[in-house]
C-alpha cells in the first residue's frame, strides 16, 4: 500500500498554547496507519507561534486529508489547520 507525506501547519488558538502538548494530543488520536514524522514550530506574528507537522498517512483514504484534518481540529487548542502539500513516499 502506498503512503503520502501531508505537510501541515496547525494554528494554536491562543498565543500561550503549550505546543508539545498539542503534539501529544495530535498523537494520542491519530488513527491505525497514520504517523507523526517531524514536527516544529514556526513563529506566525506577535508571539503566535504554529506547529509544523509532517505526517504520513495511506494514501488511498476515501477522501484524502479529510480525515486528517477533521481529527486535528478537534483536539483543544487548535484553531485552524492548513494543509501546505502533499507527496507520495516511494
Amino acid at each position: 500500500m502506498a503512503e503520502v507525506a501531508v505537510i501541515m501547519r496547525v494554528l494554536p488558538n491562543k498565543v500561550d498554547v503549550d505546543l508539545n502538548g498539542v503534539l501529544k494530543k495530535i498523537e494520542e488520536k491519530l488513527p491505525e496507519g497514520y504517523t507523526v514524522m517531524s514536527h516544529g514550530e514556526e513563529p506566525i506574528a506577535f508571539g503566535l507561534k504554529a506547529l509544523k507537522l509532517v505526517i504520513k498517512m495511506p494514501e488511498d483514504v476515501e477522501g484524502g486529508t479529510e480525515l486528517l484534518e477533521g481529527i486535528i481540529k478537534d483536539v483543544d487548542d487548535v484553531e485552524e489547520v492548513e494543509i501546505e502539500a502533499v507527496h507520495r513516499l516511494s
